[in-house]
């Protein structure tokens, strides 16, 4: 199984049995075609939702489930499968990561889907049997476009006869303001990328947003913060950063991107607003009554849709007695502004995830006389070149579309992605590291690679998907200063209270401090939405939680339904947005059309 011709071979056979089912409406037939163990991730092909199937018994049960009178598979109606031979994602060997390797074939095709009329693309991965036959490992059916509605691929301006560009934009902003069909809150990176996908697939979307100017959000954080991401798996859509950006880019610099983005790609957005009351949703009419407080006016827009894209949640800080009787200076992390003006001072970080590393290295930068970081839990570590190599590193060519690489990345079900972790692909990380974890470990520095003592080794994808990646730290220097001693570990002991001069701990030890930072993560989204839409609204959404994994292994609420009608959220990293953008404007175009 080494030439091309074999690959095309097996791919082509096995989907081509596999067609023969769909369009028969044959779910035994169809099932037949994975392993017993096999997994099969579907979105929006066979229902308005994400889900992911494990075992020929629930992919059967899914399938035949009756809707309208049919069953699944039937009512859907896939047909008319052809490989996908002339993209990145063509026929290829794989090998994936286990006690013993697993390896064979994948590959993408497209389809149609007859209900509602659609055009689809899936991914495959084929292995054999006890038997010898070619089976799939895993199966992707995702809807890409609904037909006669499909995204639309260039810029929708051409020559301009009796206006100019200015005039054309500023008079599409005109009609969005009077009757946006969607309102999304939050201009951070979520809210725009979900704004410009929107306006590709022709729907009309307000953006508000509590800064002055867009980019703010990055804008003001520290000045030594900079993405933990590289930089091509964290571009926005449809727009690259340029080929001379710095691998991991500044806060200031993507500010500024972010901020041109939003003006290259026409999106109207409301600065300095915020919302004034909690919205009010009319059944009868299907919309939201939202009172929106920009500048100086009260405004009132009617839209519906509303999509909450606020972010990661607001500031979480412990509390502990006394520390309001700490002299020196106290603050969470996000408040983090200007080290340098700590000079000589002695500095108490509590937290060891990402932002508390971050300020650390901030603080030695600067020349903090003594900088010590509290560790209260143990830390899942991952250097930044084992985090570019086993993550974030291409599974295709240099040169393969970032779209691409975002949909073969999703094909994989997540839950499958974490067992695969345990099963050794988290052994081999740590071996990459090792040296680099045996000088954390001499220095004092706990770690683990568990969500809970026991659970399995899920590495930094069990803590991305679960626990927003709280309790991580892609390390991109503070772990040296940690191991040369500039940054010292407290671990091992509870803060019992603080006094005027620092912390005492559980065990009597005390660490004495000018200043402490207190890093330790963000609230639940869920916190947020309840802030701004009320108990009433926020008690109908099903799960009561935004990320982490439901029991399918597919993200909680995020780009898909929360349960209440005409209610969104969008949040998630920049590779996350991109991809799960297009499957939130889908839905509410099928919404709009009258299908969903």
């Amino acid at each position: 199984m080494t030439s091309s011709e074999d690959l095309y071979a097996i791919s082509a056979d096995w989907l081509r049995s596999l067609e023969v089912a769909s369009s028969t409406g044959d779910s035994k037939s169809f099932v037949s075609h994975f392993l017993s163990d096999g997994w099969f991730r579907d979105l929006l092909c066979f229902s308005w939702d994400f889900r992911t199937l494990s075992g020929s018994e629930k992919i059967h049960g899914f399938l035949s489930e009756v809707v309208d009178g049919k069953p699944r598979l039937e009512h859907s109606g896939l047909h008319d499968f052809k490989l996908d031979d002339h993209t990145a994602n063509a026929p290829s060997p794989f090998k994936l990561p286990g006690p013993q390797d697993i390896e064979g074939v994948q590959g993408a095709f497209t389809f149609t889907i007859a209900k509602p009329a659609a055009l689809g693309r899936g991914f495959f991965r084929l292995t054999q049997d006890a038997n010898g036959k070619w089976k799939a490992l895993t199966l992707f059916t995702n809807m890409q476009d609904l037909v006669g509605h499909e995204e639309s691929s260039a810029d929708q301006h051409g020559l301009y006869e009796d206006n100019t560009w200015e005039e054309d934009v500023e008079a599409k902003f005109r009609a969005i303001e009077a009757d946006p069909t969607v309102l999304i809150v939050g201009g951070g990176q979520a809210g725009l990328t979900s704004a410009a996908r929107l306006r590709r697939l022709g729907i009309r979307a307000l953006v508000i947003d509590k800064n002055a100017r867009v980019g703010d959000s990055w804008r003001q954080r520290y000045p030594s913060l900079k993405l933990h991401t590289p930089t091509y798996q964290s571009s926005m859509l449809y727009s690259p950063y340029p080929t001379n950006f710095p691998n991991y880019i500044p806060k200031g610099k993507l500010a500024n991107f972010i901020d041109s983005y939003a003006v290259n790609q026409e999106l109207c957005i409301w600065h300095s607003s915020s919302l004034v009351s909690t919205p009010v949703y009319d059944s009868s009419s299907a919309r939201w009554t939202v009172e929106v407080q920009r500048g100086d006016q009260k405004v009132f827009v009617h839209p519906k849709y509303l999509v909450l894209a606020t972010g990661s949640g607001s500031p979480y800080t412990p509390t502990w007695n006394g520390m309001d009787e700490f002299q020196g200076a106290l603050y969470h992390s996000d408040f983090h502004k200007d080290a340098e003006q700590f000079r000589g001072k002695r500095v108490v970080v509590v937290g060891a995830g990402n932002a508390g590393a971050d300020i650390c290295q901030d603080f030695v930068a600067h020349g903090a006389t003594e900088v010590t970081m509290v560790q209260r839990s143990a830390t899942c570590v991952v250097t930044s070149s084992t985090a570019e190599k086993t993550h974030f590193r291409l599974p295709l060519p240099d040169s393969a579309p970032i779209e691409e690489v975002d949909f073969h990345n999703n094909s994989m079900p997540l839950a499958l992605l974490l067992q695969l972790n345990i099963a050794g692909w988290t052994q081999h990380m740590k071996m990459l590291d090792k040296e680099f974890h045996d000088g954390l470990r001499k220095a004092g520095f706990n770690l683990t690679w568990e969500l809970s003592p026991g659970s399995g080794e899920v590495g930094l994808d069990g803590f991305l998907f679960t626990r927003q990646a709280s309790g991580t730290m892609i390390d991109i220097g503070c772990g040296k200063l940690i191991m040369e001693g500039k940054v010292k570990i407290k671990q091992g002991q509870e803060i019992s209270h603080f006094d005027k001069d620092g912390i005492t701990f559980k065990d009597g030890s005390k660490l004495s401090a000018d200043v402490i930072v207190i890093a330790t993560g963000n609230e639940p989204i869920m916190k947020t939405a309840r802030a701004l839409l009320g108990n009433e609204i926020t008690d109908r959404l099903r799960p009561q939680e935004v990320m982490g994994l439901d029991s399918e292994g597919e993200v909680n609420q995020t780009y898909r339904p929360s349960g209440h009608p005409g209610l969104w959220f969008a949040s998630g990293a920049f590779l996350f947005s991109r991809f799960f953008s297009k499957r939130l404007g889908l839905q509410i175009l099928a919404r709009e059309l009258g299908i969903a």
